[in-house]
């Protein structure tokens, strides 16, 4: 009887990963291509400031790249390169090695052209194309925490955004819908552990822009109705622009700030499983009474912050109060 319901069971599986396989390849006949690779956005950010430049390298796939926008100005990588170097007041040194169509098994390449650029920090978008090409969680997964662990070899900081909720993509349609939440939900909290025990920092993206999505496509999506918006893109990365400053040690996340919300100390699995339901969560290692591990494993912190309508000083005077980050021409040269 075991064995039936394991053959029963495994059928499933089979015929699940089929028809996501099937479906994703009909999404993409669906969701038109952009017109032409995102832009790269490399160089100096805020060169009129003094000091050696911090070296940041963004790391992953479409998402990371910027896919859909047409500026490079508008690429994640621009606005957290605008971002860090306004709060710390000191030139940030882009490198945008994310690749269009990355699945976890390409990062080892990616990490190994970053490392020639000796990064202090390092910003991960990965997952969602593991999703949609059936790719094997546990090899994903690896391939993550091989790339956090050797970057962090290097003292280079490390936060990854979580794999998305595709579920919340419109053209993907049921049964994929479903499929693809519940395998994005799953990989982004394995994804949680390996990277917060290799010595990362994530964000938990999930269906983070999902709501406003759904209330403003045609503002919130790119042309391809798959990838965000430039708007998009901004209103993600400053979600998670807390995160990134602490992890360069600059946190100005203090008890006090309207908004903040209570922080938690968690297991690993426990922190891992409440982010994925409650996007825009950070988790980060940390100890209690002098210990990194209790009975159950690693310790692990929950931060949540105010999302869209709060002022957000740490992007500097020219704080919108809506989030996003405004680029100006002088905060950008090549090279």
């Amino acid at each position: 009887m075991t064995g039936q319901v394991g053959g029963a069971v495994a059928g499933l599986t089979a015929v699940s990963a089929w028809i996501l396989l099937r479906q994703a390849a009909d999404a993409r006949r669906v969701i038109p291509m952009a017109e032409a690779p995102p832009p790269r956005g490399d160089g100096v950010y805020g060169a009129k400031f003094p000091g050696k430049p911090l070296s940041l390298c963004i790391l992953g796939d479409s998402t990371a790249a910027g896919y859909g926008v047409h500026r490079p100005r508008e690429t994640p990588g621009a606005l957290f390169a605008t971002g860090i170097s306004r709060r710390l007041h000191r030139p940030v040194r882009l490198h945008r090695l994310a690749v269009v169509g990355s699945i976890s098994a390409g990062l080892p390449w990616q990490v190994d052209a970053a490392l020639e650029h000796r990064p202090d920090l390092a910003v991960i978008f990965i997952g969602g194309n593991d999703v949609t090409h059936a790719s094997g969680r546990p090899a994903a997964v690896r391939h993550l925490a091989d790339a956090v662990r050797r970057l962090r070899e290097s003292d280079c900081k490390v936060v990854v955004g979580t794999c998305p909720d595709l579920g919340a993509i419109k053209p993907i349609k049921p049964p994929l819908r479903w499929l693809a939440r519940r395998w994005s939900r799953q990989l982004a909290a394995l994804q949680t552990v390996a990277v917060v025990e290799a010595g990362g920092r994530t964000v938990s993206l999930g269906n983070l822009l999902g709501p406003m999505f759904e209330a403003d496509p045609g503002r919130m999506y790119s042309s391809d109705r798959f990838h965000p918006s430039a708007e998009g893109y901004a209103r993600a990365a400053a979600v998670m622009m807390p995160t990134v400053l602490a992890a360069l040690g600059e946190d100005d996340r203090v008890a006090g700030v309207p908004g903040l919300l209570a922080e938690g100390v968690r297991t690993l699995p426990e922190a891992a499983d409440e982010a994925v339901r409650a996007p825009g969560t950070e988790v980060s290692p940390t100890r209690v009474n002098g210990r990194d591990r209790g009975p159950a494993g690693r310790w692990a912190q929950l931060r949540r912050h105010p999302w869209f309508g709060e002022p957000r000083h740490w992007f500097g005077s020219r704080s919108t109060g809506d989030g996003a980050v405004r680029y100006t021409p002088e905060d950008h040269q090549v090279g």
